[in-house]
């Protein structure tokens, strides 16, 4: 009788890093979140090992019954060999992630950018199930991009597919991106972005409750806009507006491209509902091109949070077999 495998995914965010073990069918045994730490790269990758090691021992588990591990950052890399170019929200750079790891860990360690691994999630046991072709967007600290086509991730020439969250929509007079270009869709439709709007709202007192949650000491976020936004706030269903006008320009684009299947959105603001959806899908109509329209269908992400831990998981699984 074969022994049941299992791996680790991990997600390393900008604000969390989340863990878990998977078992072969993409199920999660058991997962652990703890907030990123801010102490350098060393003392993030000492921590990950930290939560792999309480998370085996919680499930009376050891590193002989772990495969191996994948991981999913939010960066520029070189997929094939682990290497990170950068992280911009975490500030790293030139980290050969998949050496220091395995070193720490004593198993083989797979690098995929955040947001294909979530598209692989979404794609093995999630919203992407039978999909030929796959858009998938995350919109959180940042907006992340991957595309999947007939199971296969886009990586590009040099690792940079499906970098959607740094199409440049407004290049002359947008918000500086931490890429140093100017308007990127980052920039206009992630969760960051709409709490930077709803916190300038608030702050000139154009939302009246976004105004009264400032004076009240409460710091702005991309949740009290959009709770905002549902109670009839004005300026709040504007910033929602902004954003999913931007947003759904920038899927058109990829959209008008590769001619995919299905789009799906996950990350905190996808849990937005229809005050994102149906301005989104309208925007989306209005830049594609009819029959790209026709044929795309855009629905919310079905893994939430787990999107990343569980692709990460497969990217480890099927390497592992590739090897």
């Amino acid at each position: 009788m074969n022994q049941p495998k299992f791996y680790i995914g991990i997600d390393l965010g900008g604000t969390a890093i989340k863990l878990a073990i998977i078992d072969d069918r993409g199920n999660i045994v058991d997962k652990s979140e703890e907030p990123t730490g801010r102490n350098g790269k060393d003392a993030v990758l000492d921590q990950i090992t930290a939560m792999i090691d309480k998370l085996l021992k919680m499930n009376n588990m050891d590193m002989a019954q772990v495969t191996s591990v994948g991981i999913g950052v939010p960066g520029f890399i070189d997929w094939e060999s682990g290497y990170v170019y950068e992280l911009v929200n975490l500030k790293w750079k030139d980290v050969r992630l998949k050496e220091e790891l395995q070193q720490r860990i004593a198993l083989p360690v797979f690098v995929e950018n955040d947001a294909n691994a979530a598209a692989l999630g979404e794609l093995w046991v999630g919203a992407g199930q039978n999909a030929r072709s796959l858009v998938m967007v995350t919109l959180g600290t940042g907006v992340g991009g991957g595309v999947v086509i007939n199971g296969d991730v886009i990586h590009g020439a040099n690792g940079m597919g499906g970098e959607i969250g740094h199409l440049s929509l407004l290049p002359e007079d947008g918000p500086l991106c931490n890429c140093g270009k100017k308007g990127c869709l980052e920039t206009l439709a992630s969760a960051t972005a709409v709490a930077r709007m709803g916190r300038e709202a608030a702050e000139s007192g154009e939302s009246g409750l976004l105004h009264a949650l400032l004076k009240s000491g409460q710091q702005i976020t991309a949740r009290d806009v959009v709770e905002a936004a549902a109670q009839g706030d004005e300026k709040s269903r504007e910033i929602m507006d902004r954003v999913t006008y931007h947003l759904g320009w920038g899927l058109s684009l990829i959209a008008n491209t590769i001619n995919p299947d299905r789009m799906v959105i996950g990350g905190g603001l996808s849990r937005a509902g229809e005050i994102l959806f149906n301005p989104l899908r309208e925007s989306f109509r209005q830049f594609s091109l009819k029959r790209v329209y026709e044929a795309c269908e855009i629905i919310p992400a079905q893994l939430g949070n787990d999107a990343g831990v569980i692709g990460a998981a497969w990217v480890a699984r099927n390497r592992t077999m590739g090897e």
